[in-house]
C-alpha cells in the first residue's frame, strides 16, 4: 500500500495545482470569484490529505507523524477559522500583511531546519544548488518576516505611517545588499554551519524593516501586493528546500501574480517599482514647499441638500474610499443606489486602482453590499465619461481625486492617475473633516466652485441621505 502513495500523491498535487490556477484565474474577476474562493479550498484540502498521506508513508510510527501533523494543523485552522469570522474588512489590509509575514517566517524556519538536518548526502553540483536553496529561500523569507511586521504595524496605526527618512538611507541599503551577497559566498564555499545563514537571516530582517519603514502613505496598497510577492518566493523557495513540487508551483503562482498585480498598481500610480521601494509619497525631499498648499472658502451642504442633488440628476458616479470601509457604510450606499436607479437614473461607481489599502478592497466591500457588478466600473473604464456627469458623490476618498496630481508638478503626487471628479456638473465629497489624505496632501478639489462638503461620518451621512430620498418624490417624468 505503502508503494503506491507517492504516486497518488503526485496526482494529487497536480489536481491540486489547476485548482489553485483556476482560482486564480476566478479571482481576477468579480463574477467569479466565489468559484475562485471554492477552487483555492478545494485544492488546499487535496494538497493538505496527500501531504499527510506522503509523510505517514515515510514515518516509521504512523500514528506518531499523523498525531505530530495534528497538533501543528488543528490548533492553526481552530485560530483561522476564528480570525477570519473576527476580522472586519476594514482590517483586511492588516490581515493580509501579518499573514504574509508568517509565510516569511516559516522559509526562514524551513531553512535552518533543512541545513540542521539535511535528509540527505548531496556532493558537488547538487550539494551547490542544495545550499542556493537555503539560502536564498532564508533571505527572502526574512525580507518578507520584517517586512510584513513593519506593513502590519503601519496600517494598525501601531507605528506612524510616515516614511522613514534616515541619512544616506540607499547607501545603508545597498551595503546590507553587498554584506548578504558576500556571507553568502562565505556560506557557500565555507562548512561554517549555521553561522553565517543566521548573520544573513539579521541582515536581510534589517533590510526588509528598513525598506517597509521607508515607504509611506499612498503607497501602502502596492507594499501590500508587493509583499505578496515575496512571501509566494519564500514559499518557493522552501519547496526547493524540501522538494516538495506543489509548494514550489504554488509560491510562484503567488509570487509571480502579486509581481503582475504590484506592477499595474505602480502604472496606476503612474510610478515605477524600484522608486516605490527606494521611498514612498510624503517623503521630505518631496514635499511640496511652504505655501503651495490650496487654500481657498469651501461650499458646505447639509444631507437635505445632497438628497436633493442626487434626487434631480440624471446621471450619478459614486467614488468610494477608505474612509466609506472604515465607516461601514457600503451596505446603506447599495440601498441608496437601489432607490435612485428604481428612478431610472444612471448610477455607476468609480473605482481608482488604489482606492483603500488594499488592492480591490473597494470592489470587495461592494460585492458584500450585493452593489451589481455591472455598474462597478475601473478608472479608465469612466474618467472620459464624468465630464457628462451630473453629480459625483466621494465617500472617503482624497489623494485619488486630487486635481494637483495634474496641475501641480511639485506635488508628492504628482503625474498620479486621479479620477477628475472635478470635471462633472456638481461633485460632493463626505469627509469627517478637511485633514489631508493618506499621502499627506492637501486637496484643491475642496474649494472649487462646483464642489460641495458634506462633513460627519459616512455612513451616518448615508443613512440620512437614504431616509431623505424616501421622503422626497422622484422628479416629474422620472419613474
Amino acid at each position: 500500500m505503502h508503494e503506491s502513495i507517492p504516486s497518488l500523491v503526485t496526482v494529487s498535487y497536480i489536481a491540486a495545482s489547476v485548482l489553485f490556477i483556476l482560482s486564480l484565474g476566478g479571482l481576477s474577476n468579480p463574477e467569479t470569484s466565489k468559484r475562485g474562493n471554492w477552487y483555492g479550498i478545494a485544492g488546499m484540502i487535496i494538497a493538505l490529505v496527500a501531504t499527510a498521506a506522503l509523510i505517514g508513508s515515510r514515518a516509521e510510527n504512523d500514528a506518531g507523524a499523523f498525531g505530530a501533523l495534528a497538533i501543528a494543523i488543528i490548533p492553526a485552522v481552530i485560530i483561522g477559522a476564528v480570525v477570519a469570522q473576527r476580522v472586519q474588512m476594514t482590517s483586511m489590509p492588516q490581515l493580509v500583511a501579518i499573514l504574509h509575514s508568517f509565510v516569511g517566517m516559516a522559509a526562514v524556519l524551513v531553512g535552518i531546519a533543512t541545513d540542521m538536518h539535511p535528509g540527505a548526502e548531496f556532493a558537488g553540483a547538487e550539494a551547490i544548488i542544495h545550499d542556493l536553496e537555503i539560502y536564498i529561500g532564508v533571505c527572502i523569507g526574512a525580507v518578507t518576516f520584517t517586512g510584513s511586521v513593519i506593513a502590519f504595524a503601519k496600517l494598525q496605526g501601531l507605528v506612524s505611517g510616515k516614511p522613514l527618512t534616515l541619512p544616506a538611507r540607499h547607501l545603508f541599503n545597498l551595503i546590507m545588499l553587498a554584506g548578504t551577497v558576500a556571507i553568502g559566498v562565505w556560506y557557500m564555499r565555507t562548512d561554517a554551519g549555521l553561522t553565517p545563514l543566521l548573520i544573513a537571516s539579521v541582515i536581510t530582517g534589517v533590510l526588509g524593516l528598513h525598506m517597509v519603514a521607508a515607504i509611506g502613505g499612498a503607497d501602502m496598497p502596492v507594499v501590500v501586493s508587493m509583499l505578496n510577492s515575496y512571501s509566494g518566493w519564500a514559499a518557493a523557495a522552501a519547496g526547493f528546500m524540501l522538494g516538495n513540487d506543489l509548494l514550489i508551483i504554488t509560491g510562484a503562482l503567488v509570487g509571480s501574480s502579486g509581481a503582475i498585480l504590484s506592477f499595474i498598481m505602480c502604472k496606476g500610480m503612474n510610478r515605477s517599482f524600484i522608486s516605490v521601494i527606494l521611498g514612498g509619497f510624503g517623503t521630505e525631499s518631496a514635499m511640496p514647499a511652504k505655501g503651495a498648499a490650496a487654500a481657498g472658502d469651501v461650499t458646505e451642504v447639509d444631507v437635505a441638500g445632497a438628497a436633493e442633488l442626487l434626487n434631480e440628476a440624471k446621471s450619478i458616479v459614486i467614488v468610494p474610499g477608505y474612509g466609506m470601509a472604515v465607516a461601514q457604510a457600503q451596505h446603506a450606499l447599495a440601498e441608496v443606489v437601489s432607490m435612485l436607479r428604481e428612478r431610472g437614473k444612471k448610477v455607476r461607481f468609480a473605482i481608482h486602482p488604489v482606492a483603500g489599502r488594499l488592492p480591490g478592497h473597494m470592489n470587495i466591500l461592494l460585492a458584500e453590499a450585493n452593489v451589481p457588478y455591472d455598474i462597478v466600473l475601473e478608472m479608465d473604464e469612466i474618467n472620459d465619461d464624468l465630464p457628462n456627469t451630473d453629480v459625483v458623490m466621494v465617500i472617503g476618498a482624497n489623494d485619488i481625486v486630487n486635481p494637483s496630481a495634474q496641475d501641480d508638478p511639485t506635488s508628492p503626487i504628482a503625474g498620479m492617475p486621479v479620477l477628475e471628479v472635478w470635471k462633472a456638473g456638481t461633485s460632493i465629497v463626505m469627509k469627517r473633516s478637511m485633514a489631508s489624505g493618506y499621502a499627506g496632501v492637501d486637496n484643491p478639489l475642496f474649494y472649487k466652485e462646483n464642489n460641495r462638503m458634506l462633513f460627519g461620518d459616512a455612513k451616518t451621512n448615508v443613512d440620512a441621505i437614504r431616509d431623505a430620498l424616501r421622503g422626497v418624490a422622484a422628479p416629474a417624468g422620472v419613474a
